[in-house]
């Protein structure tokens, strides 16, 4: 019998191109999103914020967060393309259609989907740590008295193919150490669950939420990892996008 090869994987419904990337997953995920976000707006003629906000809590969002920690993307036209499904549908409610994405998010008091899926993964790095689920990535800690525990970044070859390089930046294993070693220590070392999603919703309010979005080209990711870095100081003056 002849093995015939497939272009994409399907695993309990997320896609994985033969090369390793999540590119169709993607693409199948705001498909899914656009199509469900106008369903909701044709149906219901209600654009007041409490309306809206149960549509994207409870139809919308899920479409773009089943199992985002595993492909949460790194590269800043894919982060824009999942944000741009809140962004076109926080336009619709009454009380912000003369505010820019940003200015929604504040308003609103709503975290940005790149935001969103960050604080997951470093829940689910937390719930490693306490071996509340299996660490099937391997996933290795370090503690000290002065930092806390820290995640150790898995090595990587930086003469690798440009392509190799970006997947093993955005797997879990190095993203999910990254992300964990950007919060304070105060949060890492929390001792319950219900503790941490405080000490780490506390610590969110302290970080601008800025995403890169469509149609406007921003010099920074927003990641949690580059304001760590200091990456957004002195950027100079930026303008908004509705």
């Amino acid at each position: 019998a002849v093995v015939s090869t497939q272009s994409t994987g399907n695993d309990l419904g997320v896609l994985q191109s033969s090369d390793g990337s999540w590119t169709p997953h993607l693409a199948e995920l705001t498909t899914k999103a656009r199509r469900m976000s106008g369903w909701a707006l044709s149906v219901f003629s209600d654009r007041s914020t409490g309306t809206m906000l149960t549509l994207l809590q409870s139809v919308i969002r899920p479409q773009v967060e089943y199992c985002s920690p595993l492909w949460n993307p790194v590269k800043k036209r894919d982060i824009s393309s999942i944000e741009d499904i809140q962004r076109r549908f926080t336009r619709k409610i009454d009380s912000c259609k003369e505010l820019s994405y940003w200015e929604r998010l504040e308003h609103l008091d709503l975290l940005s989907l790149q935001r969103r899926r960050e604080r997951y993964i470093v829940i689910h790095v937390w719930k490693i740590l306490n071996e509340i689920v299996p660490n099937s990535v391997g996933m290795k800690f370090r503690k000290s008295s002065r930092r806390g525990i820290k995640a150790t970044v898995p090595p990587f070859n930086h003469q690798a193919q440009g392509a190799i390089s970006t997947r093993f930046e955005s797997s879990f294993a190095v993203r999910g150490a990254q992300l964990w070693n950007s919060v304070p220590k105060e949060v890492r070392e929390c001792q319950s669950l219900h503790a941490l999603k405080v000490s780490l919703g506390n610590f969110l309010r302290t970080v601008p939420d800025e995403p890169p979005v469509r149609g406007y080209t921003t010099a920074w990711s927003n990641s949690l990892i580059d304001w760590k870095r200091g990456v957004q100081l002195n950027l100079g003056e930026y303008s908004f996008i509705s």
